[in-house]
């Protein structure tokens, strides 16, 4: 799988390891692998891969995620998506795409 890194230390995601219960089930719809399962709680492994969609945070059951969706990336790809454009976020100083 290709790894996507976007911008560095801008991601607004949060995760508070005291709600934690290690359910796994931001593992389970994150779709960069931002997290994994240690010691019987989720740890964010790799903040920077994430695009900040929310899936995580949206199934969390114990509202242990914090991100701010719509912003950055994955807003750039889902407007692409919905207009039938390529994504862009604007963040490239140019036209050309995202990041």
């Amino acid at each position: 799988m290709m790894k996507h890194k976007y911008l560095r230390n801008v991601v607004s995601l949060k995760l508070n390891a005291g709600k934690c219960s290690g359910c796994g089930m931001c593992v389970n719809v994150c779709p960069h692998e931002v997290f994994e399962i240690k010691s019987g709680k989720a740890q964010i492994v790799d903040k920077d891969s994430c695009m900040e969609c929310g899936a995580c945070a949206r199934n969390c059951p114990f509202a242990a995620i914090q991100v701010k969706t719509g912003v950055g990336c994955a807003s750039a790809i889902i407007i692409g998506k919905l207009s039938g454009t390529e994504p862009n976020c604007g963040c490239s100083g140019d036209d050309n795409g995202c990041c």
